[in-house]
């Protein structure tokens, strides 16, 4: 790695001022890339923090319609037609990230922990009311996102008509989060089409495809979150727990042949709607959750989030 302080101090101020520091940071990364620069110190991913460790805004959608349908099913639930048309999102805590190898500390096993594997992008400014178009253009960054859910919290939350706020602890960012042209035809402008992998206590939980099954892609998200007020540059924008129907009703397991999920209670709602009720318990104390993401040369691309469950003292 190499220093870029010089031209930023912080990615903040790098977004800030994107249109100056863009060609200097490019010449660095080249000129790191070909060996005309000199290493200045190893990349070591555990020394990284989120790479946003504070932002202005995090605002996490539900672009996969597939998880929200398995949610209401597996409670009985009808679900509104306008869920195809309409992006469900909510705003979380941006003031406390956590770093990517950090442990996630929480007070109680019975909360119901839970990992949510997702993709994320980090966008320009925005102007109130722009379109998907114009929205697609202020994509500046992509990484990858742990949305750590408190499953046993939320539904009393959610009766009380206001979101989520005591179920949606700290997120964890992917160590790295890279420019789009990075990830060649893997990035359309709207999607990204690579297998988002998640290891839960060192077995391949899932392994869905983030452009399969995405309803609302990154540039509806982000003008959904914009309708009525202004994004400033350094918004994060998250995709929701990724989710593939894998030609079925309720999708299959890496176990049984399919692709897996991304969440515990995606497991849980799909072995209630098959059983009765769920077996797969939540996140304990010690358990540990990574998530990864490979390009078609087999190399990681953002680094890897991996994260224990520990007991907050």
């Amino acid at each position: 790695m190499h220093r870029a302080g010089n031209i930023a101090g912080t990615l903040q101020e790098a977004l800030d001022n994107w249109q100056k520091v863009n060609k200097p940071l490019e010449e660095i990364y080249q000129a790191l890339n070909s060996g005309c620069l000199p290493l200045e110190m190893p990349f070591e991913q555990f020394r990284c923090e989120s790479p946003l460790p504070r932002a202005y805004q995090w605002a996490d959608g539900s672009a996969y319609v597939n998880h929200v349908e398995l949610v209401r099913k597996a409670r009985g639930a009808e679900m509104p037609q306008s869920f195809w048309t309409d992006p469900l999102m909510y705003q979380g805590g941006s003031d406390s990230f956590i770093g990517p190898k950090d442990d996630i500390p929480l007070g109680s096993e019975e909360w119901g922990i839970d990992f949510e594997a997702e993709v994320a992008v980090v966008t320009d400014d925005v102007p109130m009311g722009a379109s998907p178009t114009e929205c697609e253009k202020s994509i500046r960054l992509v990484m990858l996102v742990n949305d750590v859910s408190l499953r046993a919290l939320i539904p009393n939350e959610l009766a009380k008509g206001f979101g989520f706020y005591q179920s949606k602890p700290s997120s964890a960012f992917s160590p790295v989060a890279v420019t789009p042209d990075e990830l060649a035809n893997e990035w359309d402008g709207k999607k990204l089409h690579l297998e988002l992998n998640s290891y839960y206590n060192n077995a391949h939980f899932g392994c869905p495809n983030a452009g399969v099954d995405m309803t609302f892609d990154f540039p509806s998200l982000i003008s959904h979150a914009a309708k009525t007020r202004p994004l400033s540059a350094g918004c994060i924008i998250g995709s929701g727990t990724v989710s593939n129907k894998q030609g079925t009703d309720f999708g299959t397991s890496i176990s049984e042949g399919g692709v897996g999920y991304s969440c515990i209670a995606e497991v849980r709602m799909i072995e209630t709607i098959r059983d009765g009720k769920p077996s797969t318990s939540f996140m304990r104390f010690g358990d540990r959750i990574r998530i990864e993401m490979f390009d078609a040369r087999g190399k990681s691309v953002f680094g890897a989030i991996d994260q224990k469950v520990v007991k907050y003292e």
